[in-house]
């Protein structure tokens, strides 16, 4: 192991936000990435992914919408949060929300998400599912920049995963999330090998 490459002062500073179950987020922490995982900002309070921080000893954000608040308002409590703990790039995994101008603007092309589908088919928040439906031959799973738009950012890496004709969804859905687990680290580790993050 490098010791050097390891050390926390040429670690890149990051958060990660999700939504949900958080296997992406487990993914990203266990991958032995040169990255130091600042805060996990998620939108919901009973959201398995919290559970997952708190053994991994991640500090949390809990950003719940609201009402009286507006997202302007909600990104900006966020974008306090990501500034204090000197965070240079977003990891979307799994974050169920459209990431607004705040955000983007304070980090413009320091925001990866991870889809499970072939953009720019079956972006929203359904992919797997409406692949499915579709009953193509080829899905997979892209990883891209976050723009204003809904799945629409510049396309980083994607592949292509094979949907057999005796597939159930859960069978789709299973292969989809290991090759995302590959993926996803893989790609942040090509972007910091690059300069890019």
């Amino acid at each position: 192991m490098n010791k050097q490459l390891n050390s926390s002062e040429n670690k890149l500073n990051v958060a990660i936000f999700a939504s949900g179950n958080g296997t992406n987020f487990q993914a990203i922490i266990e991958a032995n990435l040169p990255i130091e995982v600042k805060v996990l900002v998620c939108d919901h309070p009973d959201a398995y992914v919290l559970k997952r921080a708190k053994k991994a000893q991640v500090p949390v954000m809990v950003s719940k919408v609201k009402n009286g608040i507006s997202k302007e308002e909600r990104e900006n409590n966020i974008l306090q949060c990501l500034k204090a703990n000197n965070v240079k790039a977003i990891f979307l995994a799994g974050y169920m929300r459209i990431i607004g101008s705040t955000l983007l603007n304070a980090f413009p092309k320091r925001i990866l998400n991870i889809h499970p589908a072939l953009l720019p088919n079956f972006p929203g928040k359904n992919g797997i599912l409406d692949a499915y439906n579709a009953k193509v031959s080829v899905t997979g799973v892209t990883i891209h920049y976050i723009d204003a738009g809904i799945d629409t950012g510049q396309i980083i890496n994607q592949v292509k995963v094979k949907r057999y004709p005796n597939d159930s969804l859960k069978d789709l859905e299973t292969r989809i999330h290991q090759v995302e687990h590959q993926l996803y680290p893989n790609t942040i580790h090509e972007l910091i090998n690059k300069g890019v993050l």
